[in-house]
């Protein structure tokens, strides 16, 4: 039990320390994106949050390994402390100045994924939760909504902007949730959507491609609040990359089922 606070901790202060950084540092001017790929940007600044972060993790914890969207993103996941790592998630949103974006960092221990801090930005509050003792904002105890009628839900989710292939797919999904509950969000940071629904301020979340470091952190923390987290079949194991649905039991099944008959 030791360990596993030892690992928060480390994280914790991973993320802190990269959030000062990105309320500090200057903001890119356009000249200075690189893109990735479609609709996928990266800067310096996505750099130097990972640098700071990949640093106090290594020191903190001797022998670890970190795999992040800029840092080894094909790596295997295998070994005994594995630091799952997206030190800008929204990096859009922090592009042209929307304040939703956070630095995501999940931990596997011997494979199982045990650890989840997320540190929203531009409210400088952190997100933790760690298997077995609950996910926190602060002093606070986080819990998943208690909705269980779709119509009155609030329901979050994310563009498959990196996929425009699904693009059609997920349209009749929206369309499907749209006019079952009382309303969709789309903030794009997926770690904080997450949190956001292990805090109950969300009701549900879903979206058709999503990467190990966007989900690795929030993944814990909904888990941890009391949800239940899955890919669109149903499957426990969510980092392969692809679909994710969260909530609570009853929304969640209602979800799934939802967004597959669309």
């Amino acid at each position: 039990m030791r360990e596993i606070k030892d690992l928060v901790d480390a994280a914790v202060e991973a993320a802190e320390r990269a959030g000062d950084y990105l309320r500090t540092v200057p903001r890119p001017g356009r000249q200075d994106w690189t893109e990735k790929g479609t609709h996928d940007f990266v800067t310096t600044v996505d750099r130097g949050a990972e640098a700071i972060v990949v640093d106090i993790l290594i020191r903190r914890v001797p022998g670890s390994t970190v795999v992040g969207e800029e840092l080894s993103p094909k790596a295997a996941m295998a070994g005994a402390i594995v630091w799952v790592v997206d030190p800008l998630d929204g990096t859009t949103n922090y592009l042209h100045g929307y304040p939703q974006y956070a630095v995501s960092i999940g931990c596997l221990v011997d494979g199982d994924l045990c650890v989840g801090v997320v540190h929203d930005v531009t409210r400088n509050v952190t997100f933790r939760g760690a298997r077995g003792l609950g996910a926190w904002l602060g002093e606070q105890r986080l819990a998943i909504s208690t909705v269980i009628e779709p119509r009155y839900a609030l329901v979050g989710t994310g563009f498959p902007f990196k996929r425009l292939d699904t693009l059609q797919r997920y349209l009749h999904q929206f369309a499907a949730v749209m006019g079952a509950t009382s309303g969709i969000r789309r903030a794009g940071a997926a770690a904080l959507d997450l949190a956001d629904v292990a805090a109950g301020r969300l009701d549900a979340f879903w979206e058709l491609s999503l990467a190990p470091w966007d989900v690795a952190a929030g993944v814990v923390l909904v888990r941890e609040a009391g949800g239940i987290v899955t890919t669109l079949d149903g499957k426990p194991d969510v980092l392969g990359g692809g679909s994710i649905v969260a909530g609570n039991p009853t929304l969640h099944a209602w979800l799934i089922e939802r967004v597959s008959r669309a």
